[in-house]
């Protein structure tokens, strides 16, 4: 996850295998079909067809909402060892949001009748499953509150933030983010336009926050964003459009 705060990711969700004996991995793994993914590619569509869920075994899968007017709500990137495809996971129904792969991916697809039959073997399966979608309604619970509450620089700079948390890797002159998002990634991700995040970011330049070049973020100081995060920033010169 990226939005959601600390108290709601609650360190993470642990991975769905976890407890299960290796006879037990082995007999859930030959049970599902390993799909790739490259880059960009759909693993299921609002709309579609929905059918068990998606174990992600490598890459990062961006789940995303699509409003009538095409415009695009990042819900989630969730990494290896955790499954999307829900809410609904044994029955069959339609997907009301999107998954795609934001690299290059690797899946384990579960159909929902056999994911059922797994459940029904293995207690430790279903533990994981429950767990995952509580985890799952936490963070989707605290990105609605985010979204309804703070302001969009507020959710700027506590993506930035999360962001140097994640991916930070530090250099002379501040903390680079060596992970790739474009302006329209973040503006997804935060429910604003991808030339408000542009405009915002070279103001952050500006004021010597953060150094923006096209991917690439250097943050050179958190404290500003963290006083902007916290919505304790007198003036940051960035003007609130979520428009």
């Amino acid at each position: 996850m990226l939005m959601p705060d600390e108290e709601a990711r609650g360190g993470g969700p642990a991975p769905l295998f976890l407890g299960l004996t290796e006879a037990e991995i082995q007999q859930v793994v030959s049970a599902g079909k390993r799909k790739v993914f490259y880059r960009g590619a759909p693993v299921f569509s609002q709309g579609g067809q929905q059918d068990g869920i998606y174990l992600i075994e490598s890459g990062r899968i961006r789940v995303f909402y699509i409003g009538p007017s095409g415009r695009e709500i990042t819900l989630a990137y969730w990494h290896p060892g955790n499954f999307v495809g829900g809410p609904d996971v044994f029955n069959r129904g339609i997907h009301v949001w999107s998954g795609a792969a934001a690299i290059n991916s690797s899946v384990l697809h579960l159909p929902g009748d056999v994911l059922r039959q797994m459940v029904i073997k293995i207690p430790a399966l279903a533990l994981g499953i429950i767990e995952g979608l509580s985890f799952k309604g936490r963070c989707y619970s605290s990105l609605a509150q985010m979204l309804g509450t703070r302001s969009p620089t507020e959710r700027l700079a506590h993506l930035l933030l999360h962001l140097g948390d994640l991916y930070g890797v530090e250099e002379r002159g501040g903390t680079l983010i060596a992970a790739s998002f474009t302006h329209a990634d973040l503006a997804n991700m935060i429910g604003v336009t991808r030339q408000w995040v542009t405009t915002a970011l070279k103001r952050l330049s500006e004021m010597g926050v953060l150094d923006a070049q096209g991917t690439n973020i250097l943050i050179k100081d958190g404290a500003p964003l963290m006083k902007m995060r916290d919505g304790k920033a007198t003036k940051s010169g960035l003007q609130d459009e979520a428009d």
